[in-house]
């Protein structure tokens, strides 16, 4: 009896301890007033929101007023007012607008928005693409030392919003460029620029301007005369013989063209030219890089170190990391190894969703695998750092995964609304020019997830079953790249039981397997 009456106060302590973590877990007082959402009339994609520093980047269409840009939807932390919006939600984003949230303190945001107008500035002969000094309002067009630049005819003029932007003079009146430029004023909005446009006379009638090497790729970017066949042709750098680059890879935009040269070998030499027709440009020398492969992409190293099973050779740097340590804090980890792999041997990574704790006083924690490092529990929460240095340029993730899927049980206030769909699993991919690995934070009064939309991401793929699939099935995620010459400092893998399982939501009792990841580079 004795015995059984301990257990009874055992329980009832640990049920008392855990539920006070809970309740600490969100200390009212030190809540930061954030803004989790926003839309805008002409947005483009979703908002870029920094909590860490407190802004908002938005883009709209070049279309919008910036002066005058209705807010649609604000939805800030709940209980926090907002002291200075106007009350008709215009802002005037010509400029950053400050945002005062208030929530026991004051928080200060920074509200900035940006325009990609498409501007253009073509002239009969050009060769090459215009060149468009924004700050200054200049323009540029390049043409052949033969031409008769007191008659110019210009074929293409945007250098304000398309339908909404008037030019004085006209194009069709801009034609002596004899003293090298001509003036025009623009008028959009209630916006007017006096813009300068240059006719210069080149030498070169083709030119090879960059060149951006990947591993078994490379984007090759030239200028010619927009009615001469341009192209390219390649050798490495010690054959004799150049060889002409395909038209199938080639794309053509008036006197500029690129062409996407693949099924080149990794650490070589090359060099590069453009040509059109009989003229060839400058020698361009590049060099591809390595086929760097994920470490213990087919997870078979694992140690245990207590409770907790760590995806690295025991006495070695870790690449993957879990959120193990937190689970812990209250149950098993759920995260392990398996020997249920996709060829039969070796060893694969089984990543399971469960409620730990007891009773009502607990969360769910997704199983979860991702490159990085686990830093610290905070609470019930994690933080986390996602990413490892990483400067290569694949062009696609390969694996296998398999899924059992169970409908949402368990969830906090946020995706309440989520109960009962089935749990969805998540892998993707990013690589980015970060300076340092993303601290991202699960508390939900100081929270930070991972942005796909953050402008540090050069390439992201990314891949949602919410169906259960029994066997073992190969994905592959083609990254698909923002820019081909910015070099990534960092690679994030992440893969999860439950899509929502940062909000603590999800099927208690999904599991995802996932096996020999590896990456491609476009052989």
């Amino acid at each position: 009896m004795k015995r059984h009456y301990n257990s009874h106060i055992l329980l009832l302590l640990f049920a008392f301890l855990l539920s006070g973590c809970i309740q600490n877990d969100i200390p009212y007082p030190r809540i930061k007033a954030q803004i989790l959402g926003i839309t805008t009339e002409g947005q483009i994609g979703t908002a870029v929101i920094d909590n860490g520093n407190c802004s908002v980047a938005i883009e709209l269409a070049d279309t919008v007023d910036l002066k005058r840009v209705h807010i649609e939807s604000l939805n800030i932390t709940e209980g926090a007012t907002i002291s200075n919006m106007p009350a008709d939600s215009i802002l005037d984003l010509s400029k950053s607008y400050t945002l005062t949230l208030t929530i026991y303190q004051e928080y200060t945001w920074t509200i900035t928005a940006t325009q990609n107008i498409a501007r253009s500035f073509r002239v009969e002969g050009q060769i090459g693409a215009p060149v468009f000094d924004v700050d200054n309002h200049r323009a540029v067009a390049y043409v052949n030392q033969e031409t008769d630049l007191s008659n110019i005819k210009i074929t293409e003029l945007v250098l304000g919003p398309q339908g909404i932007t008037s030019y004085t003079p006209d194009k069709e009146s801009l034609t002596d460029f004899s003293q090298g430029y001509q003036k025009v004023i623009i008028v959009y909005h209630d916006i007017m620029q006096e813009w300068t446009l240059y006719i210069v006379p080149t030498e070169s009638e083709v030119s090879t301007d960059r060149v951006d090497a990947w591993t078994n790729v490379a984007w090759l970017y030239g200028s010619g005369k927009e009615d001469a066949p341009n192209g390219f042709e390649i050798k490495e750098a010690t054959a004799d013989s150049w060889e002409k680059v395909p038209d199938e890879y080639i794309t053509h935009d008036k006197g500029s063209f690129t062409a996407r040269m693949i099924h080149l070998k990794a650490n070589t030499i090359y060099v590069c030219r453009a040509v059109s027709g009989d003229l060839v440009g400058n020698e361009v020398t590049f060099s591809t890089g390595s086929a760097a492969e994920l470490p213990n992409g087919n997870f078979e190293y694992w140690n245990l170190a207590g409770k907790v099973w760590n995806p690295w050779r025991e006495d070695s740097e870790n690449f993957w990391d879990t959120g193990n340590k937190g689970a812990t804090t209250l149950g098993e980890s759920n995260t392990q190894p398996t020997d249920d792999t996709w060829s039969g041997t070796g060893l694969a990574a089984k990543l399971m969703s469960k409620f730990v704790g007891l009773g009502t006083a607990g969360k769910l924690a997704a199983g979860n695998m991702y490159v990085g490092n686990y830093i610290r529990t905070d609470g019930t929460n994690g933080i986390l750092n996602f990413g490892k240095p990483f400067s290569e340029r694949p062009t696609r993730l390969n694996g296998y995964f398999k899924y059992t899927s169970v409908p949402i049980n368990k969830s906090n206030n946020e995706m309440a609304n989520l109960i009962g769909q089935p749990d969805t699993c998540q892998i993707y991919i990013a690589l980015g020019d970060w300076s340092e690995p993303i601290e991202i934070r699960t508390k939900p009064s100081d929270r930070k997830l991972f942005d796909k939309n953050d402008p540090h991401i050069i390439a992201y793929a990314e891949m949602f079953s919410g169906k259960s699939i029994s066997e073992y099935t190969p994905f592959t995620l083609e990254l698909e790249y923002r820019d081909t010459n910015r070099i990534p400092t960092y690679i994030v893998v992440v893969a999860s039981a439950s899509k929502y399982g940062d909000y603590f939501t999800g099927g208690d009792g999904s599991v995802l397997f996932i096996d020999d990841f590896s990456l491609e580079y476009d052989y």
